[in-house]
């Protein structure tokens, strides 16, 4: 008999966009011969699974469950394809657990901890040979950060929220008087905002998950691109970037790379599929941590799909490892 597995995309933030994108992937590419596939929407009161016919069927919060052709439906597990809240920041999880249905992500604690920038690096900046860039996490926009901020950091500095993702509310500042303007983007987007020196480096993207009982760490993405940094129109917008996988790394780099990988995934305890963000340092060729992303997505294009497809495997056979994880 097959899993009745619930597709969990929309979320309550800008990311939303992507999410539905993602989770049409992945409905189209999942193995269907093995599961049943119900696609759920969540948005601000608004939780819905919509039919071929387009009508939309309201989920029930108590169980999770919905009502189809005079069935109740109960999920055996939960494909999580929602960047942002409530998906990627532990809220989800949460009520999940409460439930009792597994998913395929990483657990409530982690998922809360990585959407902080700022927290993760205290974390994971312990791990040998990993290095983190100086910086000041802001807990409100005050007049006064401006002048300490330029006299504890070193211009340029990059200014984004403490939380969220697809680098939104990011700005790079290259001179005093860029910094207010900066740092008001930033807090438009989040109450905590991070701060920190600008390191001159080859920049990654690198995928990990653990299925089977290994931890499987994917053939790094080279992000060149044409824009100050990888923002989000060029995440997005095509031509922007140019996505090199396997990116251009010698042997030493990426059997240290992999290793600092497998480290952060074990560390932070994560489960399913995560993406780290790095920096290789021009001329020292350090490994800077960036960020890391819990739901990473999964359009064609995504970062995470072009590694799967680098390491010869069939985005099909990726998911149905995810999913058979989280039953372990």
């Amino acid at each position: 008999m097959k899993r009745k597995i619930a597709l969990v995309t929309g979320g309550f933030t800008g990311e939303s966009v992507v999410s539905l994108k993602s989770a049409a992937v992945v409905a189209r590419t999942i193995d269907t011969d093995k599961y049943d596939i119900y696609k759920i929407l969540i948005f601000p009161g608004n939780w819905y699974h919509e039919t071929a016919s387009g009508e939309k069927i309201p989920v029930d919060m108590n169980d999770f469950s919905i009502q189809l052709n005079g069935e109740k439906i109960k999920f055996d597990g939960v494909f999580n394809i929602l960047h942002g809240s409530p998906g990627e920041d532990g809220k989800l999880a949460g009520y999940f657990d409460m439930l009792n249905i597994p998913y395929t992500t990483c657990d409530a604690l982690t998922s809360a901890i990585t959407m902080n920038k700022g927290y993760t690096k205290a974390i994971v900046k312990d791990i040998p040979e990993l290095f983190v860039a100086k910086s000041v996490q802001l807990f409100g926009n005050e007049v006064s950060h401006k002048e300490s901020l330029l006299k504890e950091l070193r211009l340029p500095l990059f200014v984004k929220p403490n939380n969220g993702g697809s680098s939104i509310g990011m700005s790079k500042v290259k001179a005093p008087q860029e910094l207010q303007e900066a740092l008001d983007k930033a807090f438009a987007e989040d109450s905590q905002v991070l701060v920190e020196e600008f390191v001159s480096g080859r920049e990654f993207s690198i995928g990990v998950y653990h299925a089977k009982g290994n931890t499987t760490v994917l053939p790094a993405t080279e992000i060149i691109s044409s824009k100050e940094f990888f923002d989000f129109e060029a995440k997005y917008s095509p031509g922007v970037t140019e996505e090199i996988t396997p990116g251009r790394m010698n042997e030493e780099e990426v059997a240290r790379v992999n290793r600092i990988i497998e480290k952060i995934y074990q560390k932070l305890n994560c489960k399913g599929a995560v993406r780290v963000d790095y920096f290789l340092e021009h001329e020292t060729s350090k490994f800077f941590f960036i960020e890391i992303n819990t739901v990473p997505g999964q359009t064609e294009t995504s970062l995470i799909s072009q590694q799967v497809r680098a390491m010869g495997m069939e985005a099909k056979d990726f998911y149905t490892e995810l999913i058979e994880e989280m039953f372990t």
